[in-house]
């Protein structure tokens, strides 16, 4: 009882936010008992463009195998068009359709206020007993970006290069975190882009999604296969692990069934795989105690990234290069074999999927390399004092969670 009067007030108060500023919209019937309402939002006003209406189809395809009655699909998508809020649904033939919610002039869709918006306008007209958000675009775990909107930009998701006004934006994870602070608990937060499958990121944004997945390295160009993937997000048959882990495979699953690494890559024809992972938020508490317990009084950072599997694969010599470091390789080289043992069952109780084809596509590299040694969970060694990445790494939750504080980093 208390659970459904949440959402009923919940829903009450945002549906008069959004009638203040709908405009003049035409109002779009509030469906109820549903069991799960969806929101996938595109931020693809990058090169990233030309994937967008590809996926969409794709999403439609997967609609025609779910029942919309007990489900909401809504697509934010900001592409080279203007911005606009669809839903996916059926007609009394059956046919899936896309229903316009809401229609956006041009926007910077990486500003959390237009997030928050969009949010409201998808979670406020379609309430549901659980939620999922997939964040659609490009996305960097600590990749130094000079914004207009922060003086310290290194942990980003999401990009739009042209909000109407000229330059280029992007999306804080502090930024995000205060969008999710505003909307209804996620039972699953999915990243559709690459590098989000972080430690720094998935602790930041612990409190407001059950379920976080993703990817630690580049993604496919095509992201996700949403014919597969719709089903299983908008399915409620599988609940806790089970139903993070069906949504994982979804994703996983495609891809590794036409994996042939001899075989030439391209965006059409993707035979380099994929790696995929899911951390249960709920966890990472006893993760962060569990790496306080075994960090030593000091490290020897460049020897550490040296001795560790990197997901980043840019030259380190590069402007732009960061390391997206494997976290149980990096607990495996600091501590001993007895307290690695301890630490490695909070980590499992967290990571509770990671799966990967034997090896990944990068760009930087213009080929494949070997996920060998990999366990899905990233994580950020500073190699420069002071760096801009290095700084900004201290202000992330995880950093003092976990001790880093205290040796120094």
């Amino acid at each position: 009882m208390y659970i459904r009067l949440k959402h009923f007030l919940f829903s009450s108060v945002l549906l008069l936010l959004i009638a203040a500023c709908n405009g003049h919209d035409d109002p779009v019937p509030t469906p109820s008992g549903a069991s799960r309402t969806v929101l996938v939002y595109v931020v693809a006003d990058n090169s990233l463009s030309s994937f967008a209406s590809d996926d969409i189809n794709e999403m439609m395809a997967g609609m025609k195998q779910v029942d919309e009655s007990l489900c909401n699909l809504l697509v934010y998508v900001d592409d080279k068009s203007t911005p606009v809020l669809y839903r996916l649904t059926k007609d009394n033939k059956g046919v899936v359709t896309k229903q316009v919610v809401k229609s956006y002039s041009e926007q910077d869709s990486t500003d959390p206020m237009v997030m928050k918006e969009v949010v409201n306008q998808s979670f406020g007209k379609y309430p549901a007993d659980s939620y999922g958000l997939v964040y659609w675009s490009h996305g960097e775990g600590w990749l130094p970006i000079s914004q207009t909107r922060s003086a310290v930009s290194t942990r980003w998701v999401g990009q739009d290069t042209d909000d109407g006004h000229g330059g280029t934006h992007y999306m804080n994870i502090s930024e995000l975190a205060s969008v999710l602070r505003v909307t209804p608990h996620l039972d699953f937060l999915l990243f559709d882009a690459c590098f989000m499958f972080s430690v720094e990121v998935a602790y930041e944004l612990r409190d407001y999604a059950n379920y976080l997945i993703a990817s630690p390295t580049e993604i496919p160009g095509p992201g996700a296969s949403y014919d597969y993937l719709v089903p299983a997000m908008l399915s409620t048959e599988k609940a806790g692990d089970d139903g993070a882990k069906s949504i994982a495979s979804a994703y996983y699953d495609p891809y590794a069934s036409t994996y042939n690494s001899s075989v030439n890559n391209t965006n059409n024809n993707w035979t380099s795989g994929v790696s995929v992972g899911v951390v249960k938020t709920s966890e990472l508490e006893n993760l962060a105690n569990a790496t306080k317990n075994i960090l030593p009084s000091s490290v020897d950072n460049a020897a550490l990234a040296a001795s560790i599997f990197n997901y980043d694969k840019r030259s380190s010599s590069s402007y732009s290069f960061v390391g997206y470091y494997d976290l149980l390789g990096l607990a495996k080289q600091i501590t001993s074999s007895g307290a690695f043992t301890t630490w490695k069952f909070a980590f499992d109780k967290a990571v509770i999927y990671w799966k990967t084809t034997p090896t990944n596509y990068s760009q930087f590299i213009g080929g494949n390399f070997s996920m060998e040694e990999t366990s899905g969970l990233s994580h950020y060694i500073p190699l420069i004092a002071n760096s801009k990445a290095a700084v900004a790494y201290r202000t992330c939750a995880w950093y003092t969670a976990a001790g880093w504080d205290k040796i120094g980093w």
